[in-house]
């Protein structure tokens, strides 16, 4: 029996090609947003990534792009609190969302960014796709779920990018599988493909690019 939530099969090698020329291109940072006034033209294809602050969010932009200090990593949970862009190409947006599941910040701010995420996951038409980074070692936690639900309701489909396999053993891998794919069961945006990366090890990272690279 086919399995729910399936690792995403190896992609053939002109797609690995396509998302090697691709990335081999100029990333540059655009700007961070704080309002949704200051989006940039929605004139390309889009991407954004979510995930809880520490998943590895930075390390998996900067490894896809291959520039090391493009996405900083803060040591203070929550310290981004804007919508960062990067140009890849001419092509597309690399959108990097604030990291979510801090507990030190005042609810007034994060009241505010969560408005904001919803405006712009609700009102970005160029968005194709939201890649959502679960750390393996831990799985789909409960302020996850706010932020996938939050994909359902503006209809933006999301598709699940475990992060750190390098630091889980082959044996726990399916455990933690097996709790993402029943966590994802429930949410109508979840796409049917998961992704498994160490972006210390590289793993992974030719797929992702070969996803963005051939997306419609």
């Amino acid at each position: 029996m086919e399995l729910p939530f399936p690792l995403v099969a190896d992609p053939d090698p002109a797609s690995i090609e396509a998302g090697r020329l691709l990335f081999a291109q100029q990333t540059d940072f655009l700007k961070g947003v704080v309002a949704m006034s200051g989006l940039p033209p929605a004139d390309r294809i889009e991407v954004c990534f979510a995930g809880r602050s520490n998943v590895g969010k930075s390390s998996l932009i900067n490894a896809l792009t291959g520039r090391k200090g493009l996405a900083r990593a803060s040591n203070t949970p929550g310290r981004t609190q804007e919508i960062n862009f990067f140009t890849l190409a001419d092509s597309h947006y690399l959108v990097d969302l604030p990291g979510y599941g801090y507990a030190n910040a005042p609810v007034a701010v994060v009241e505010k960014w969560q408005r904001l995420l919803k405006q712009y996951l609700s009102g970005r038409q160029t968005l194709r796709r939201a890649f959502v980074l679960i750390d393996m070692r831990h799985g789909i936690k409960p302020v996850d779920n706010e932020i996938l639900s939050l994909l359902d309701g503006a209809a933006v489909t999301f598709q699940v990018v475990l992060t750190k396999a390098d630091k889980v053993k082959q044996s726990d891998r399916e455990a933690t599988l097996a709790q993402v794919r029943k966590a994802l069961s429930t949410h109508p945006a979840a796409f049917p493909e998961i992704v498994m990366t160490s972006s210390e090890k590289g793993d992974g990272i030719a797929t992702l690019r070969s996803i963005i690279a051939t997306m419609g």
